[in-house]
């Protein structure tokens, strides 16, 4: 029997990014540098779960997490995808 065309698997497809990622952090010249890939992969994982552009909500943080700066009353976690989402900014 013919191996037919392989079937879409949403946790292979899930899990292609993070492989990619991985082979990505080998070109990293430092761990610093590393650790700041990761950040940011992490991040724009956190956006695609929350079903929030990337961009838009990197524009906003930047635009607004000095405010946080000397406000200790206020939670930077605020600022997370999902949290901007929710609250109907994004």
């Amino acid at each position: 029997m013919p191996l037919s065309k392989p079937l879409d698997n949403g946790i292979e497809n899930a899990a292609r990014p993070v492989a990619v990622g991985r082979k990505n952090y080998l070109f990293c010249q430092n761990d610093d540098t590393a650790e700041s890939t990761a950040i940011i992969y992490s991040l724009m994982g956190c956006c695609k779960a929350a079903e929030v552009d990337f961009r838009k909500w990197l524009i906003y943080f930047l635009d607004h997490v000095h405010d946080y700066d000397e406000n200790y009353d206020k939670d930077i976690a605020d600022l997370l995808p999902d949290n901007l989402r929710k609250a109907g900014i994004l």
